[in-house]
């Protein structure tokens, strides 16, 4: 996430990291859907925020939560358990193969690896550098991959044994990562406003890509089918990349304080969600153009999301804020305190529109 970890309206979504198995979608099962906020649900806990991740094989919802990771049940939207002890938790990553998932614990700098059913705390791993924020498994090479920002550079584990691989440098400041979990890695760069692609078993930086015309991109989803990019950025774009050649393809309005991406391959829709209270849905066209499909109303600081690949819901987090408290010279920018009792779920689900 951007270096707004510490921010309460932070920060997002490891779900643009799982992979969706088969083949490629026949055709777009929301075909004329009109997304809609169906549901808000009270969550425990009135700390900051960052990423969430979705378990399609159990039907759970992981969301970071300050110092723990919270575990929802998605079919009755009620937390069922947690990990706790993950300071400054940041995102997690989920290999139902291996049975396992993945925090990055950023204060702490370390990995904790935990049981995906017991919630049983595995191991921890000390990270190879400041800092580690966004996390993605890439199932064909089995390792784990933390996104070091203050390091400005990515630990690469084994995810069977928990020992370090490796670490890539990057001279730039690592924002979410996408992957198939087949082909490279993908990660924005915020403050080179590119993507640098990593080949995971070699461990080094294949190539960068400039995203001309994105500011501080943050979010990225990959279209595994069609080999497309989406990196959601700072100056309220979301820029498409052919994923093959890094062509930039073309770019989109959507809201401001973005900081996530997901990509739903059925209903062929791209989504950014923005702090300024707006979901964004993007499709592209068949001669390559990006486009607004639809701007869905959430709410101010839900800026992080998980998308359900099978009922198409997508949840996001929020809180209300309070009045910020006076600047001073340590804090010229102070940020609105999380009032008590406030954070909550967010269910933004499809539902046919009128015609």
């Amino acid at each position: 996430m951007r270096h707004r970890a510490r921010r309460y309206s932070a920060c997002l979504c490891a779900a643009a990291c799982a992979v969706t198995t088969g083949a490629a979608p026949a055709a777009a099962v929301t075909d004329g859907a009109h997304y809609r906020l169906a549901q808000q649900v009270p969550l425990p806990g009135d700390e900051g925020w960052d990423y969430l991740a979705f378990a399609p094989e159990s039907h759970r919802l992981f969301i970071s939560h300050g110092t723990r990771v919270l575990m929802v049940d998605a079919a009755r939207l009620r937390v069922v358990g947690e990990v706790g002890d993950t300071p400054g938790v940041h995102g997690i990553a989920l290999a139902p193969d291996l049975g396992r998932g993945y925090i990055s614990a950023g204060r702490a700098g370390t990995i904790v690896v935990f049981d995906l059913k017991t919630l049983a705390r595995l191991q921890e791993v000390r990270a190879s550098g400041e800092n580690p924020d966004a996390i993605l498994y890439h199932r064909g090479a089995r390792r784990v991959f933390t996104f070091n920002g203050r390091g400005r550079n990515v630990t690469a584990v084994e995810a069977v044994s928990g020992e370090v691989a490796g670490t890539i440098a990057l001279d730039a400041r690592p924002e979410f990562a996408a992957s198939d979990g087949a082909g490279p890695v993908y990660v924005n760069l915020e403050d080179k406003n590119s993507i640098a692609v990593i080949d995971p078993r070699d461990l080094k930086v294949m190539s960068v890509w400039p995203l001309t015309g994105c500011e501080g991109p943050s979010g990225l989803a990959l279209d595994r089918f069609a080999r497309r990019l989406f990196a959601v950025c700072g100056n309220k774009v979301m820029t498409v990349v052919d994923a093959v050649s890094g062509r930039v393809l073309g770019s989109a309005p959507i809201g401001a304080g973005v900081d996530a991406a997901v990509f739903d391959p059925a209903a062929r829709l791209a989504f950014a969600s923005c702090g300024e209270g707006v979901l964004t849905a993007v499709r592209v066209n068949p001669d390559g153009a990006p486009e607004v499909a639809q701007s869905v109303p959430t709410q101010r600081g839900a800026r992080t999301m998980a998308l359900d690949p099978r009922t198409h819901r997508i949840f996001l987090v929020t809180a209300d804020f309070g009045p910020p408290p006076a600047p001073t010279a340590e804090q010229p920018h102070p940020r609105p305190p999380l009032l008590p009792g406030s954070f909550r779920l967010l269910v933004v689900a499809p539902g046919k529109s009128a015609r």
